[in-house]
């Protein structure tokens, strides 16, 4: 098991991890590359191409601007927001982008190639760039120079969940064995059998494989701060959400309502209330490009923090801060654990799988974190997480005008519930069931390579051409 929880939790930006937290990252991954080969001041000309899904919405989904970004090295974990608005709108009014920080190219957004019908054999989020040294190019205003090669190009592939791969190099899983290797629920549940561990117990041992205890826990903590900082964003960020839609942010006005009505008890439908509410403030600090954490991608970001949320409000024993910081470290090593099985045995891409592979593993994973949580077996957190992911199979991805805002916000929201009722259900069991997490996985994996393309993040189905953008 090469993948770890701070893998699967990354920090970043939004609207969507698969199309701009991975292609900026491909970015700052190709300055790298060219500084280790060419002299920056020697580069006269950049060629970016997106294919795929990358092109099919990238406009709606900030692809333009995230690979800017990550050609001048700007990090998603580290950027600012608000500086990675402004500085893709100064690029392109000045039609002026640096390089690595170093040198100053004639380059924009509209010089971005786009090719939504060309898909790659890896994956259908493709990206190629290339640099030119020779100085006749340093004039040239197509999207292709003839004649001329480059001095240096990589092809890179955004896979999901912020992850990116280079064509051409095999992805290395032999680095820094783990203890206690899983691929399989049925490995995982194996080895919480042999050596009596919880599943975030598992976890937490492979985890120290890489890192500290010390740096794990503040690590983890550091993850939830930012979820927590997503929620409370969210909750006070008024508006209308960017992009041709419209779409005005409804947390702010729902979460005002709750408060108001609040009355300090545990009546069942407030809790239900604070759940979607949390839910819907993250994917709109999403959709309106705010800070994010991956769980396990940016379009399905608002369900693994609303059910914690909900958690460290609502379940009883978490009265106090260390019982709390116990409690949000075990769910995020449960959920982490979840997310293994997803990354090695399916998808986490909406636009390989569609979105059962997005909010279908973040339900999935948010069921049995809580159901861990609420003192249940390794065995009845499979079965958790198995509900959570059977009832979104075949779910699709067809965000309208390429915006990841309808339906993903309230989708956010639903699936939330679903993940606490998920848990509930089994924990009514003593684990046994008739269909395992390994057979739900296999079968999401099945539909998503069954599902046509117009439901895999193209917005060329479904309600994207359904009901119209204005």
């Amino acid at each position: 098991m090469a993948i770890g929880a701070f893998d699967l939790f990354s920090i970043g930006i939004g609207p969507s991890s698969s199309h701009t937290v991975g292609p900026m990252r491909a970015g700052v991954m190709f300055v790298d590359e060219v500084e280790n080969r060419l002299d920056f001041g020697a580069i006269t000309r950049l060629e970016v191409d997106l294919y795929g899904s990358l092109a099919a919405t990238g406009r709606g989904h900030g692809t333009l601007g995230a690979v800017l970004l990550g050609l001048e090295g700007n990090a998603p974990e580290s950027i600012d927001p608000a500086y990675a608005h402004t500085r893709v709108d100064q690029i392109d009014a000045d039609r002026r982008l640096e390089f690595g920080a170093a040198k100053t190219l004639v380059f924009g957004t509209a010089d971005i190639g786009m090719h939504p019908l060309t898909i790659r054999d890896r994956h259908t989020n493709t990206i190629r760039f290339a640099v030119h040294t020779d100085p006749a190019a340093a004039d040239y205003t197509g999207k292709e120079l003839a004649g001329s090669a480059p001095a240096h190009e990589a092809v890179y592939y955004s896979i999901g969940g912020g992850f990116v791969e280079r064509h051409g190099q095999p992805v290395d899983h032999s680095a820094t064995p783990v203890p206690l290797p899983f691929r399989t629920g049925a490995e995982l549940l194996e080895i919480c059998e042999r050596e009596n561990l919880s599943i975030s117990d598992v976890m937490w041992r492979n985890e120290l494989a890489y890192r500290s205890p010390e740096q794990v826990r503040a690590g983890l903590l550091e993850i939830w701060q930012a979820m927590a900082a997503s929620i409370h964003n969210g909750f006070t960020a008024e508006g209308y959400l960017p992009g041709s839609l419209r779409v005005k942010r409804r947390a702010p006005e729902f979460y005002t309502r709750l408060v108001t009505r609040e009355t300090g008890g545990t009546d069942h439908a407030d809790s239900m209330d604070w759940l979607n509410v949390a839910a819907m403030a993250v994917n709109e600090e999403n959709a309106a490009g705010g800070r994010i954490v991956t769980a396990p991608t940016n379009g399905a970001a608002g369900i693994v923090p609303a059910v914690l949320f909900w958690s460290l409000r609502y379940l009883p024993g978490l009265d106090n801060a260390d019982a709390k910081y116990t409690a949000v470290i075990k769910y995020l090593l449960t959920a982490a654990a979840i997310a293994v099985l997803y990354k090695e045995r399916a998808s986490i891409s909406g636009a390989e799988v569609g979105c059962q592979g997005e909010v279908g593993s973040a339900c999935s994973m948010a069921a049995g974190a809580l159901a861990e949580l609420l003192g249940a077996t390794p065995a009845q957190v499979e079965n958790a997480a198995e509900i959570g992911i059977e009832h979104n199979l075949g779910l699709t991805c067809d965000p309208i005008g390429g915006l990841v805002q309808i339906p993903c916000i309230e989708r956010n929201a639903i699936a939330s519930v679903k993940a606490v009722n998920a848990a509930k259900l089994a924990l009514y069991g003593d684990g046994t069931h008739r269909v395992s997490l390994d057979q739900a996985i296999e079968t999401m994996r099945q539909t998503g390579m069954d599902m046509l393309a117009k439901y895999k993040e193209t917005s060329q189905g479904g309600l994207a051409v359904n009901v119209p953008e204005c």
